[in-house]
């Protein structure tokens, strides 16, 4: 069934039944937030998984929010980095973290108060600045000292995810899409930071949205969205979806 790109508005009935495309097995992780010994034990959830189920093409997809709050958003980075490179299957989407971090390394100090708040100094911290450093440091000095802690090509890394990736039935963002708007024109920050705008939302969308962003205490399956932040940076509870053909599974730390 051919859909007209509208999300919000489905331009003919959504199927009942929703499908990856032929061929392929997707694992869709949540939000990280610097655990990288949460995302160690899931890779190997998933690597069990995949075995377990037989050959397929398969797609990891990583939705955003790798940084922040949790001790080890360094070794989350770069973990992920030393995984993209191994095994080409590996894509990511910007969070709205991510978003912060890359403001504040290109100077803008306007985004660094909000970047403290949001677990800024947890990931400072993961590169190697002292906890007597960072608190001695006025906020509106952090842009400036940030570059010389975090490596330019994790920047890089950062700056070369997608806002969204679309495969079959399914749409994955980070945090949500604005109802009505076809993909192409969503707001990169609606992608990002929209909450309730899109997850109050009742209506049909033209694809099975997968997101992150919004923390709820398990899985949140609704008929038009399936939402897999689980807190992981507070509960320890880190959790992805699989998908293949028809069928959707859930795995979790």
């Amino acid at each position: 069934m051919v859909f007209k790109r509208l999300f919000g508005i489905a331009k003919e009935t959504p199927p009942c039944v929703w499908n990856a495309p032929a061929g392929q097995r997707i694992y869709a992780v949540g939000d990280i937030h610097g655990r990288r010994d949460l995302l160690d034990n899931l890779l190997s959830l998933i690597d069990a998984d995949d075995e377990a189920r037989g050959p397929a093409q398969t797609q990891l997809i990583f939705l955003g929010d790798l940084i922040d709050r949790g001790n080890d958003s360094r070794g989350v980075v770069e973990r992920l980095i030393q995984l993209q490179k191994a095994s080409g299957n590996v894509r990511l989407l910007t969070g709205n973290h991510e978003e912060l971090l890359i403001r504040v390394y290109d100077g803008d100090k306007r985004a660094t108060s909000l970047f403290h708040r949001v677990g800024g100094r947890e990931t400072m911290l993961s590169y190697g600045m002292s906890e007597a450093d960072y608190d001695a440091v006025d906020l509106s000095e952090l842009a400036e000292l940030i570059p010389n802690h975090v490596p330019k090509a994790h920047i890089d890394f950062l700056t070369g995810f997608d806002d969204w990736i679309e495969a079959g039935d399914y749409l994955f963002v980070h945090a949500g899409i604005r109802p009505g708007l076809a993909i192409e024109e969503q707001e990169t920050s609606d992608l990002r930071w929209i909450r309730r705008d899109f997850t109050e939302h009742r209506g049909a969308f033209s694809h099975m949205v997968i997101h992150g962003h919004t923390i709820t205490e398990g899985v949140d399956e609704q008929p038009n969205r399936i939402g897999i932040d689980t807190g992981a940076f507070a509960t320890g509870k880190l959790t992805a979806i699989g998908l293949e053909g028809s069928e959707r599974w859930f795995l979790s730390t």
